[in-house]
C-alpha cells in the first residue's frame, strides 16, 4: 500500500544512512523499524537489550547493550572488534 509520510530532514538522512548500511532499501528500513515499534522492541525505557554472545569472536564473553533486531548496531560491534 502507498501512502504519504512526512519525515524530518535529519531523521530521513539518517534513515537512508542506515538503509545503506544495512544493505536494505529505504522502504524496507522503515517498515522493519515501524514494525518493530509495534511490536514493542523499540522505545522501551529502561529495558536492557539480549545479550550477544561473542566470546568466540575474542574470548570477551556476553556484550550487553546490542539489540539482536539491529543489524546497523551488530555490523558496528563486529566492525569494532577487528
Amino acid at each position: 500500500m502507498r501512502t504519504t509520510v512526512r519525515f524530518d530532514p535529519n531523521v530521513l538522512r539518517e534513515a537512508k544512512r542506515r538503509a545503506i548500511e544495512m544493505g536494505s532499501s529505504l522502504n524496507t528500513f522503515i517498515e522493519e523499524a515501524v514494525r518493530a515499534a509495534l511490536a514493542g522492541r523499540a522505545g522501551r525505557p529502561g529495558a536492557r537489550p539480549p545479550a550477544v554472545p561473542i566470546s568466540r569472536l575474542r574470548g570477551q564473553g556476553l556484550q550487553y547493550g546490542v539489540d539482536l533486531d539491529d543489524s546497523a548496531a551488530l555490523l558496528d560491534l563486529m566492525d569494532a572488534l577487528r
